[in-house]
């Protein structure tokens, strides 16, 4: 059977190893017998609807190396999502029009919820126009949502980056005389799944390590007993360190903190619910308080990646690859667990249609009974996705990442409004 070309695309929020997820597809593409040329969407659905595909072959073998240890989206990511086939379809003809020019029947999409939305409706509507296209999602996100995978690349690293910090930042706070700053309140990613957030108790191995508090999506805050919980902590132990994931809400479900705009993908743009916090515990208990925002660092701090999570991204790249030589569509690749300790485990796939727009909670038994913090089963599952440590080069003190050069394969149709 004639080789046919492929294209791979980034979306939504980056991660610290979603270029290693890309590294791992194009080294098992490149060796395929199935696979001729690899295609990249600059700036991941967008670069296809506009025809802007990346050669991967006029890449240097090195660039393509680095990106093994190269944060962020060496290929450029989107947050645009294609809602609705009927509404959409010239969108998705368009796609499936440029596919066609340039011999393109594997897709490979990037991605988190929205993204796999993408890859079911466009292999059901490739193949309802007779076109033949594999396409196969690949899981990214440091929320952690995706159902049916028992994690998602991206967050072992977060998780990581997260609990470091608050441990760094629990020590600064409890080394304070109490003349000064004896609260600490560190603000995580998160919308309505707070594992990122909880993560970071994974820095309090007793009752003097902070975090001390960890707000999350799945408990309604409650700011009395929450006012009460710092002042006990600053009593007891003389210092109180707060982790507030963006997403905390009250009893009626409204975010503390939402500026009043939504992104591209309809979603609440979310922010400042570490400040929230911060005037709160000024306000009424008239204590001294510190925060940080995590933000984008938290989500491309290659350099505290953890190495089991670098491994799953370049192995759930490399099986997106194997699936489609097995003649499958409209799937994504999931990471199987197959033992806490010692920490196995494998690949598998499910339909994409099941992961589409559905969002992975943090389930109830991984929240300590008062709301406040982590049971040992979160513990138990989150301990083994931060493990070991996969530092990129250094140069001169500083990591040596790298920009790809990105030369475009000449259109061959008309430009797409």
């Amino acid at each position: 059977m004639a080789k046919r070309n492929a294209v791979y695309a980034q979306s939504g929020g980056v991660t610290s190893v979603i270029n290693a997820s890309a590294y791992g597809l194009i080294q098992a593409a490149q060796a395929s017998g199935a696979i001729d040329a690899v295609y990249c969407g600059h700036n991941g659905i967008n670069g296809v609807l506009e025809e802007q595909l990346i050669d991967v072959s006029r890449e240097a073998p090195e660039a393509i190396e680095a990106l093994r240890h190269t944060p962020a989206g060496a290929f450029g990511s989107c947050r645009l999502k294609l809602r609705d086939v009927e509404k959409n379809r010239e969108q998705f003809q368009r796609i499936v029009d440029v596919f066609a020019a340039h011999d393109v029947h594997y897709f490979f999409y990037n991605g988190g919820n929205d993204s796999m939305d993408t890859v079911a409706k466009l292999s059901t509507f490739a193949k309802e126009q007779g076109y033949a296209l594999q396409v196969i999602g690949v899981p990214k996100t440091i929320d952690n949502d995706l159902p049916i995978t028992d994690n998602c690349p991206g967050f072992g690293s977060v998780a990581k980056y997260n609990t470091i910090s608050m441990m760094e930042g629990s020590m600064d706070t409890e080394s304070m005389h109490k003349d000064s700053t004896k609260v600490f309140v560190l603000e995580t990613m998160g919308r309505h799944a707070g594992w990122m957030a909880a993560a970071t108790g994974l820095a309090a191995r007793d009752e003097r390590d902070g975090p001390h508090l960890i707000l999350m999506p799945e408990v309604p805050f409650d700011k009395a007993r929450f006012l009460e919980a710092v002042e006990e902590h600053v009593s007891r132990i003389g210092y109180c360190t707060i982790t507030v994931s963006e997403g905390t809400q009250d009893a009626e479900g409204n975010f503390l903190s939402e500026s009043g705009t939504k992104d591209a993908f309809g979603h609440a743009q979310l922010g400042g619910a570490g400040q929230v916090i911060q005037d709160m515990v000024k306000g009424e208990l008239k204590l001294k308080v510190h925060g940080a925002v995590l933000d984008y660092c938290q989500r491309s701090g290659r350099h505290l990646s953890s190495k089991v999570d670098v491994e799953q991204a370049i192995a759930c790249g490399r099986e997106a690859v194997a699936l489609a030589e097995q003649g499958l569509s409209g799937v994504m690749v999931t990471i199987v667990r197959e033992s806490d300790s010692p920490y196995r485990w494998s690949l598998g796939h499910t339909d994409a249609g099941n992961i589409a727009n559905q969002e992975k909670m943090l389930p109830g038994e991984y929240i300590r009974e008062d709301g406040f913090h982590i049971t040992d089963g979160f513990r138990t599952y989150c301990r083994p996705l931060i493990q070991g440590e996969d530092y990129p080069p250094y140069q001169d003190g500083l990591p040596t990442y790298r920009r790809l050069a990105k030369h475009l394969v000449p259109a061959r149709l008309p430009a797409f409004p």
